[in-house]
């Protein structure tokens, strides 16, 4: 799925980039690889909130970051915080999609006709 961010550390200046975001039910939190978020303005490993994450490989101290805007599936979240942390080329994907971002919606997975829906 492609996803929108954006940053706006000024009026003068806006950053966007374009991210694929795989939808993870089993993540609780948005997490984004570090390359996208230095893209849109963010420095993250000058973050000094961080958060602990269980990973396949351990526990590992993330950063954590908000983006100013986040759009995905139809919908839009504002000052969102995703967490910093570079998945392996071979997933594909810049980052995952956690149930964060759904929260207050319906999540829908279709697997006869191999569609996701947020509503």
């Amino acid at each position: 799925m492609m996803v929108l961010l954006s940053f706006h550390p000024s009026c003068l200046v806006r950053w966007e980039a374009v991210v694929r975001l795989a939808v993870v039910t089993g993540a609780t939190m948005t997490l984004l690889n570090v390359g996208p978020l230095r893209l849109v303005g963010h420095a993250p490993s000058s973050s000094s909130n961080r958060i602990r994450i269980a990973t396949g490989s351990g526990q590992e101290h993330v950063p954590r970051v908000s983006v100013d805007c986040i759009k995905a599936m139809g919908h839009e979240r504002s000052n969102f915080p995703v967490l910093a942390h570079t998945l392996p080329p071979s997933t594909g994907v810049d980052g995952l999609l956690g149930l964060d971002y759904m929260q207050a919606h319906v999540l829908c997975i279709d697997f006869r006709r191999s569609t996701v829906s947020l509503t």
